[in-house]
């Protein structure tokens, strides 16, 4: 990585439909070494894709909560029934196997609190092994890049 590609990296990550002379501009160099740069990035995995940002309160998802879940028994299978779990339920868009007090961190985006209740009742709190959920509700987000 040199501070071009990172610079690169930046820019897209910002706006992953900036056409190629633009972004040329925005980091220095010509569109030709600019594309070369971006598609050897594409090549060796460094860029794995690009996504659309959507709007959550039109999208039915602009209640976001963060679940910090702990495992009563920290075998693999247990933690592979849990993940299995967790990318079967489409209200959990990130599910982080994290050191520390809990096993996993999740981030779950529904419309509402009872769509929350539900989910954390219904879905969340059948999974076999799970000992703790502790939720986090969203209340502002001054600050999030993601892509």
């Amino acid at each position: 990585m040199d501070p071009i590609n990172d610079k690169i990296l930046r820019v897209l990550s910002r706006d992953g439909r900036i056409s190629n002379l633009q972004l040329a501009d925005q980091v220095g160099r010509s569109p030709s070494a600019c594309l070369r740069r971006v598609q050897e990035l594409e090549r060796t995995g460094v860029i794995q894709g690009y996504r659309a940002r959507f709007d959550p309160a039109q999208t039915g998802r602009a209640y976001v909560v963060y679940v910090a879940v702990g495992l009563a028994e920290h075998t693999k299978a247990a933690q592979d029934g849990f993940e299995q779990a967790m990318e079967n339920a489409d209200q959990v868009v990130e599910c982080h196997n994290v050191a520390g007090a809990f096993e996993y961190m999740l981030r779950v985006e529904v419309a509402d609190l009872p769509a929350y209740k539900a989910f954390h009742t219904e879905i969340l709190g059948t999974v076999p092994h799970v000992r703790s959920i502790t939720s986090y509700m969203v209340m502002g987000s001054p600050k999030d890049t993601r892509a």
